[in-house]
Order: structure tokens, then sequence, then C-alpha cells
């Protein structure tokens, strides 16, 4: 895989967000394609971390996404975070038993945090999660399966960041990426996946080493390359940390 110019240079990758807005009609075009992507994908990684490109692409001023998987719900899983951030979010969560990914998950379609210096909805949650690095977030329910929660969650690198025009598009998101997950064989399966972040991470660590990038758009390289060459994210990532090389088209 050519990584591309803005890869080495350390701007923002190829793919996300344009400077023009999206017009209505290309949004909705391009959502009836990830729906069917996310739908012919063969693994749960594959399909979470196209949820998590997808929303990184489309929704204005994400910085960060992740797909948090609740079990029990009480029990909060990070799953295709594009950094460190989401995850350790999610661990705080889990930790305080409050926040954005769970009130989505459990009541709430749509969660927006403008502010997490000054919110007050999860006293104990946003006083930390600011400190970690969290400034604003938005939390969209994904499905609700018995006791199998999920929702998509996207972070600003600043406070209220996050406009009218970003939770239109972010529940757009959300809804189609919902027909995917509704469409796989069973929701709970995704409870059950594999735990690849480790692996996952090593190699983000290495594309960023190598090209002087970004965590996000490490995570958008190999999930691009996953896409482009029909292979498990799993397996993309395994490659690149066995043998130094990115998998390449035959």
């Amino acid at each position: 895989m050519t990584v591309p110019d803005s890869a080495e240079t350390g701007e923002r990758a190829p793919g996300l967000q344009d400077t023009e807005p999206i017009s209505a009609g290309a949004l909705a075009i391009r959502l009836g394609d990830i729906a069917r992507e996310l739908q012919h994908e063969k693994d749960t990684d594959s399909m979470l971390a196209g949820i998590v490109h997808a929303a990184l692409e489309l929704v204005p001023h994400a910085a960060d996404a992740s797909v948090s998987l609740i079990s029990g719900r009480r029990t909060i899983d990070s799953h295709a975070a594009s950094s460190d951030l989401p995850r350790r979010v999610d661990a705080l969560q889990n930790e305080t038993g409050q926040g954005p990914c769970l009130d989505a998950s459990h009541e709430e379609r749509v969660v927006s945090v403008p502010d997490l210096s000054t919110d007050r909805r999860w006293p104990e949650f946003s006083r930390q999660a600011f400190k970690l690095g969290a400034r604003s977030m938005l939390s969209f329910q994904l499905f609700v399966d018995g006791d199998h929660l999920g929702a998509l969650n996207l972070f600003g690198n600043d406070v209220d960041v996050f406009d009218a025009e970003s939770e239109r598009i972010g529940a757009l998101v959300a809804a189609h990426a919902a027909v995917a997950v509704a469409g796989s064989k069973q929701v709970s399966q995704l409870t059950s996946a594999l735990d690849t972040r480790d692996l996952i991470g090593q190699a983000k660590g290495i594309l960023m080493e190598r090209y002087k990038i970004t965590a996000q758009q490490a995570f958008l390289l190999l999930s691009r390359a996953s896409s482009e060459l029909n292979l498990k994210l799993r397996d993309v990532a395994e490659q690149l940390t066995v043998s130094g090389e990115m998998a390449k088209k035959r």
C-alpha cells in the first residue's frame, strides 16, 4: 500500500472531512455505500473499523472515534478506537459507572457533551475525562439487543466544536451502521469477538514512527488497507508487526 503524501508530512490523512461541506446528495450516496460495505464485511473487527472510519470521514469536527460495546448493561469494551483516548474514556466510564456512552446506549439515541470541563450530568466522569484529554463528545446509540448494547462515540479536539450539522450527520452514520449491525448473524456475537486491540495498537505504533503520523492517521491507513486487500483488519496488523511491511495487492 502506498502511503499518501499527507501522511508523510503529518497533515490530516485523505479521506477525512474535506474543507468544503459535503452536499446532501453526495452524503446520501456515500451513506448508502457505507451501509452496503459494512453489510459485506466478514468479521466483526472490520465492521466496527468501517463504522469508525465512516464517522471520521463524514462527521464535521470529529477528531477521534470508537464503538463501545456494553454487555450486561454495565461492562463497556472499546472497539476500533482511532487512538488511545476513546479506550481510556471507556475505561473511565467502566470505573465510574456513568457517562455519555452509557446514556446513549440505555436511554437516549444521541448524547451531546459540548464541554466536559463544565458538564454536570456525570460529575465524577466529566472531571476525570477532561483530565485525560477529552474536550467534547457525541455519543449515538447503535443497537439494543437484550443485555447487549452498542454506541458510536465521537471526540472533538476542543470544547464546543460539534455543531448541529455534526450531530445530524453523526446520527445518519449511526443509523446506517445500525442497519449493518442488524444484518449480522447475531448482535450478541459482537461482544464475544476476539480482542485484537494490542496487535492493532502495535501496528499503529509502527506506522506512526515510520511516517511521523498521528494515531488516527495510522488507524485509517490500516483500515483502508484492510478494505482494499479484502483482508481482516487483524491480519493486516499482524503482517505489519511480524514482517515490518504493509500487505500489498497481488
